[in-house]
């Protein structure tokens, strides 16, 4: 159970970061600073910069990995790889609230407008792979077993941005999750050809 300090904590966090796609959706990226967020979000930029180290990181930053690495975990251990990553993201993402939903969808569209935040997108892109592939293996040593999780996992990620830029590109009106799942049966099509 979350105390009432890490509710508060993550409220606050999760209204920064509405404020900052708010107004970067209305200004512009390269338009607001994050003294602008912060006095729309009424909190110091000394308090942003304590939940977000850097201006990009109020786009980037998200709770998703751990998430994702524990509904991994909760599938099947024979399940294929890919199947298993990818039903993770789309029964995570089935579950999101609308806030949540509506958060993501102001996110990527950021990161698929914005060339400084695209070039970031793909270190956290690799962060979540690092994630997935410990939550799958932990420091399992066998460096072919680890080689097979890497390529699943980039490869279901791969997939998944192709689904999310797509639900970005139609406005948020087709089911992510749908999408995800339409992601998951091309790839593992093309892989049983």
């Amino acid at each position: 159970m979350t105390g009432l300090r890490e509710r508060q904590r993550s409220q606050l966090r999760q209204r920064i970061q509405e404020q900052a796609m708010r107004l970067f959706l209305e200004r512009g990226y390269a338009d607001t600073t994050v003294a602008d967020v912060a006095a729309a979000a009424e909190v110091s930029s000394m308090t942003v910069f304590r939940h977000f180290p850097t201006k990009e990181a109020l786009v980037l930053t998200d709770d998703y990995d751990a998430a994702i690495v524990a509904r991994i975990a909760s599938r099947p251990a024979g399940e294929p790889l890919l199947r298993r990553i990818l039903g993770s993201l789309a029964d995570g993402v089935a579950e999101l609230p609308e806030a949540q939903r509506a958060l993501m969808l102001a996110r990527v569209r950021l990161v698929r407008d914005t060339p400084a935040l695209r070039a970031r997108h793909w270190e956290t892109q690799y962060q979540t792979r690092c994630a997935i592939v410990d939550g799958l293996l932990g420091e399992q040593p066998d460096p072919a077993t680890r080689f097979r999780a890497q390529v699943a996992a980039d490869a279901a990620l791969a997939a998944a941005s192709t689904a999310i830029f797509r639900w970005v590109d139609e406005d948020g009106a087709t089911d992510l999750a749908e999408l995800l799942r339409e992601a998951l049966a091309a790839l593992t099509d093309e892989v049983a050809r």
